[in-house]
């Protein structure tokens, strides 16, 4: 990645929708959702298959991601190459996407990227009724899947066959506080660990109360970066804020810090 290329501010989001139009009923399945790529590792797979009655012309870019000023940043890179970069898929065929490595990755570091996928419309035909061209690209669908990468002496997950180094397995070290901003209240949280926090079904108790953050997914919170959320209320010094980090089975409690 080039040393004078600038970090683009919300280029993409997590998931974008747009109306079909009538007849092109396409929907697209990607497994899997949480691609990494170990340090032992040079190239994954990502699959994408066409559920619907319509073939879907697919475009695969692959993003550097960071966090900074509690804002997605992402910027162009050649790091992680997806290929083919552009897939037409029939109804009911699936396509092989690899994700190779370029070089090496930094040891004893996780890298984050952002698989986007772009579903592309036909053009739209041209109306005899008007002057001028008319055709026109029309974006229907857009996904976005996270992609970790660990650089050689740090595993982004166990090794159900005891091969890898149990102690090499990163894990987040989240904090949070209870921030406002612009006279709203808003929960902060930072990952101080090598690892990516992935947050869910997080909720803010005080008292008696509990109120979810968001249903589901909240978002993530990378290595050495802070992130901000709405709260559902004000929180205070006696509030706990609990959720599931990395998929894990049960809910735990999160330190309050500073």
């Amino acid at each position: 990645m080039g040393a004078g290329a600038k970090w683009a501010h919300g280029l993409i989001g997590l998931l974008l929708l747009a109306s079909l139009p009538a007849g092109a009923a396409t929907s697209v399945l990607i497994w899997p959702i949480d691609p990494v790529l170990e340090p032992d590792q040079k190239a994954g797979a990502l699959w994408l298959e066409n559920r619907g009655s319509a073939p879907a012309n697919l475009q695969v870019r692959v993003f550097a991601w960071r966090q900074g000023d509690y804002q997605e940043l992402f910027q162009s890179q050649r790091d992680i190459i997806g290929s083919p970069p552009v897939a037409n898929i029939a109804p009911g065929q699936k396509q092989l996407i690899r994700l190779t490595r370029t070089g090496s990755s930094p040891a004893g570091q996780e890298q984050a990227y952002r698989i986007i996928i772009d579903e592309i419309p036909p053009a739209i035909p041209a109306d005899p009724a008007s002057q001028g061209a008319t055709a026109a690209i029309r974006l229907q669908m857009r996904y976005s899947v996270p992609l970790f990468v660990y650089g050689e002496g740090l595993w982004g997950r166990a090794d159900p066959e005891g091969k890898r180094n149990a102690e090499a397995v990163g894990k987040p070290q989240l904090s949070w506080r209870a921030v406002t901003v612009q006279g709203k209240p808003y929960v902060e949280l930072r990952n101080t660990g090598p690892v990516h926090a992935r947050l869910t079904d997080m909720v803010v108790q005080q008292g008696s109360q509990s109120k979810p953050l968001a249903e589901g997914l909240l978002g993530y919170v990378l290595p050495g970066a802070s992130m901000r959320w709405p709260a559902p209320l004000a929180p205070s010094a006696g509030s706990v804020l609990k959720g599931r980090v990395n998929g894990q089975s049960a809910a735990d409690a999160i330190r309050q810090g500073q």
